[in-house]
């Protein structure tokens, strides 16, 4: 549990103006708490309050909920949501429609909403990707990850506007030390002591305080606190950007993109995401009450620049003109319709422009006799870019074996001259919904492709589970007698001696009986580590079941095992569990067999194995014997 400088925030809650549910959402957190609290008589409570009540139902019909079929019940809704995600929505909705103004003149509560907002929407989409928590418990706990700033403006509202005018907002370190001189506690602080009083898991206050210390970047084995802090940096630098000027947004790119890439997610990751933000950020600030403006666009390619341009409303549009008189004319009617326009003079600009500038869009005109535009066409289409622009030609020159050449060197659409503005706008923008359509049909593609390294990837996670002792994390019983059967046949074939040695841990039933399962199963965990760490990288362990180890050993002669087995049989002895008192050492007895012509199969091998292991337990045990035909006689 986070134990945030108890006394000081003791003293703040004593002042009753940290922020704090209310009503219906306060009378909900207290039967939550119960553990027999019913949903039933969660929808009771939350019909007692009708802006509740069709706040959750809308909440319960949005996209990203994926309900099959319209929700109408107040009951229906939890069901879907769960009374978790209730309780956290409902404290949500209270905490935000007491606070959206204050008295703390330097704190701008729209400002402090819309970015907690964009914030929560960013950890939601990250968290459809990729769920270390239900998307909806992800979105609360992120929309209140800064909730210490708001309590602070609050509870001290004039020396909190000084603090905030002495500090860069965006320097986090200054803002901390400046809180933690004036108030002895920083805005984090608070943050955790009030998550941790509604209720939330520990698991997201561990996450929300390795976020906070902006801990080391992700290791290949992350616990889920760590990965979920990660995320929780990723949706931070994103909320920044929904109120940020062009400048500020310049400066966090590279920093998004980095983080995005920790979290496996690429550029175009990285957009879709962007994209599913600003498609719920209208609908959801309007029923959180929350009052934001437009959501700026981000271009992850462009984090290289030294700012990020406005993506234009319509499409990027390079305009060839080989001779077109009113080509000004063309371009300011192209520019009002919300295209952006680049202008080339001759088919090697804009081949070069199209190279580095990568328009959806080309529009070849001139007055005469389009041949240059057609060259234009074959040569454009030469090139895996080229073939995905869409290219128009405009001339004066009405014939139709120029029209019919056109459209062979690779051309979309022919248009005569004079024509309307009307009609010129409308060929544009029915290449635009066809360029919206191969840009759908790509990201349809890249994202089938994601799923497909998903797949592939969680099949090898599930063929090395299946294959896996959940207890030890050596490989079992099945694998093992796959990897013996391998085994025998290169042995078979080559003639290189194959070893098995079965091991056996020494009076085990004893210490399950005497100390639990639970020290059991530190012994069995703590040998198989030894095991593994003294084998070579050609050997295997693998746990048979109970008490019983297997190593198989290819190439491996009778003088090589008699030292491999020894050395195993010491190790376990040296190497004991510190922390559990036995009355005696772990020892192993092992029984060892070596494939010989007299050797029918690998089970043969295996039967000769057991039956030395039979043996060393009979001779005193912590042992090894090797199979002979004289004692098995």
């Amino acid at each position: 549990m986070f134990r945030p400088q108890e006394n000081r925030f003791e003293e703040l809650k004593t002042t009753g103006k940290l922020p704090s549910p209310f009503g219906v959402a306060l009378e909900i957190m207290r039967l939550t708490q119960r553990k027999d609290a019913s949903a039933q008589e969660i929808a009771q409570l939350v019909q007692i309050d009708p802006a509740l009540t069709g706040r959750i139902i809308q909440f319960a019909n949005s996209a990203h909920i994926g309900a099959r079929r319209p929700v109408v019940a107040v009951l229906d809704a939890i069901s879907l949501l769960g009374t978790n995600t209730v309780r956290q929505f409902a404290l949500s909705l209270s905490v935000i429609q007491g606070n959206l103004r204050g008295a703390c003149g330097s704190f701008d509560y729209r400002a402090f909403w819309a970015d907690s907002l964009a914030r929560a929407l960013s950890i939601q989409a990250i968290a459809t990707r990729d769920r270390i928590f239900a998307p909806e418990e992800a979105f609360t706990c992120a929309l209140l990850s800064e909730i210490g700033q708001l309590a602070l403006a609050s509870v001290y509202p004039d020396e909190y506007a000084q603090c905030l005018s002495e500090c860069n907002a965006e320097d986090d370190d200054a803002l901390i030390a400046c809180e933690q001189a004036r108030f002895s506690i920083d805005h984090r602080r608070i943050t955790l002591g009030l998550l941790q009083e509604w209720g939330f898991p520990s698991v997201m206050l561990e996450a929300l305080a390795l976020k906070y210390s902006d801990a080391t970047p992700l290791a290949s084995e992350s616990t889920r606190a760590e990965r979920f802090a990660a995320q929780l940096r990723l949706a931070t630098l994103l909320g920044r950007c929904c109120d940020a000027d062009t400048d500020v947004r310049s400066a966090l790119l590279p920093q998004i993109v980095a983080m995005a890439q920790t979290l496996g997610l690429d550029e175009p990751d990285l957009e879709e995401l962007w994209d599913q933000v600003a498609q719920q950020w209208r609908i959801s600030s309007r029923f959180l009450s929350i009052p934001v403006g437009d959501l700026p666009l981000i271009k992850p390619a462009e984090a290289d620049q030294a700012a990020v341009d406005p993506k234009p409303a319509g499409v990027k549009i390079i305009l060839l003109n080989t001779g077109f008189k009113k080509v000004s004319e063309l371009e300011n009617l192209l520019t009002a319709d919300g295209h952006q326009v680049l202008m080339a003079d001759d088919t090697d600009k804009a081949i070069q422009l199209a190279v580095t500038e990568k328009p959806q869009l080309i529009l070849a005109v001139s007055d005469k006799c389009p041949i240059s535009g057609i060259q234009f066409c074959k040569a454009l289409r030469a090139s895996e870019l080229g073939r995905q622009i869409y290219l128009i030609v405009m001339t004066s020159a009405p014939d139709d074996e120029l029209l019919v050449k056109a459209f062979d060197a690779g051309a979309d659409d022919f248009i005569v001259t004079p024509v309307h503005d009307r009609v010129l706008i409308a060929r544009v923008r029915g290449g635009q919904r066809i360029i919206q359509l191969q840009e759908e049909m790509a990201r349809e593609r890249h994202e089938i492709s994601r799923y497909a390294r998903e797949l592939a990837i969680a099949k090898r996670k599930m063929e090395v589970m299946a294959m896996t002792d959940s207890l030890t994390k050596v490989p079992n019983r099945r694998y093992a007698f796959a990897r013996l059967d391998e085994e025998w046949s290169v042995w078979r074939r080559t003639g290189r001696p194959l070893t098995i040695m079965l091991l056996d841990l020494d009076h085990f039933k004893k210490i399950n009986d005497f100390f639990g399962h639970q020290a059991g199963d530190q012994v069995l965990i703590h040998t198989a580590k030894v095991i593994r760490s003294m084998l070579r990288s050609t050997d295997v362990v693998c746990r048979l079941g109970g008490e019983e180890f297997i190593v198989i050993a290819p190439n491996t002669d009778t003088a090589v095992a008699k030292t491999l087995s020894e050395r195993l049989r010491s190790d376990v002895e040296k190497h004991q569990i510190e922390t559990l008192k036995l009355p005696s050492p772990v020892t192993i007895s092992i029984g060892v067999a070596v494939s010989t012509n007299q050797t029918v199969n690998e089970n043969d091998l295996l039967h000769r194995a057991d039956q030395a292991l039979y043996r060393a337990k009979h001779a005193g045990r912590n042992t090894v014997r090797f199979y002979s035909p004289q004692a098995a006689a």
